[in-house]
């Protein structure tokens, strides 16, 4: 018998196998419900069409926040949920489409911790622990999502000066870590005095 080169594995399967490859690459360790999370949100995400705010994602984030802080209850959760989501998904994924853009990533890192934050003060929501987390290792689950991204390469290789703006915009590890392997030491001192 021949054996099977194709496995056989959901989506869900998939994604919850890259993401807990990315986490030990990254030396990130996350609960249980926040890695279940990830997942569910890249399977989401491979869906858009699925997504019932597609619609609002080719608005400014800016807008988007100010419009959930107009609202409140579950409709403001549920905004600011997918502002935090969108942020940590395209941080991740598509980091190095920015740099044709008016904002940079460390727009979205912001607006993602300050949704996640937000979301994270309620008592009554079971996934308050799971925003707490999102919201405070942001950069590192953004990390993730862009190891995963490179694995299934679905962006395109970032030249060493874009690598390096987006180091000194975030401070990831893991994309000074890269730095490194490229033979570039990263200089904080330098700053952001230069970043256009």
């Amino acid at each position: 018998m021949a054996r099977q080169l194709v496995s056989e594995q959901t989506t869900t399967e998939y994604f919850k196998e890259l993401v807990e490859e990315a986490l030990t690459e990254q030396h990130l360790q996350a609960g249980d419900l926040t890695e279940y999370y990830l997942v569910n949100l890249l399977c989401q995400y491979v869906r858009p069409d699925s997504r019932a705010d597609h619609l609002e994602q080719a608005e400014p984030l800016a807008f988007r926040l100010g419009r959930a802080l107009e609202t409140g209850g579950s409709e403001q959760r549920a905004r600011l949920r997918s502002l935090g989501d969108f942020s940590l998904f395209m941080s991740g994924f598509f980091s190095d489409s920015f740099r044709r853009s008016l904002v940079d990533v460390d727009y979205y890192k912001s607006m993602g911790e300050y949704a996640y934050g937000s979301l994270s003060r309620s008592d009554d929501d079971a996934f308050a622990e799971v925003f707490a987390e999102l919201a405070r290792k942001f950069v590192g689950y953004m990390d993730v999502l862009s190891d995963i991204s490179e694995r299934t390469a679905l962006t395109s290789s970032a030249d060493v000066l874009r690598l390096y703006e987006k180091w000194l915009r975030t401070g990831s590890a893991r994309d000074g870590r890269r730095l490194i392997e490229r033979g570039v030491l990263p200089n904080e001192s330098i700053g952001k005095r230069f970043l256009q």
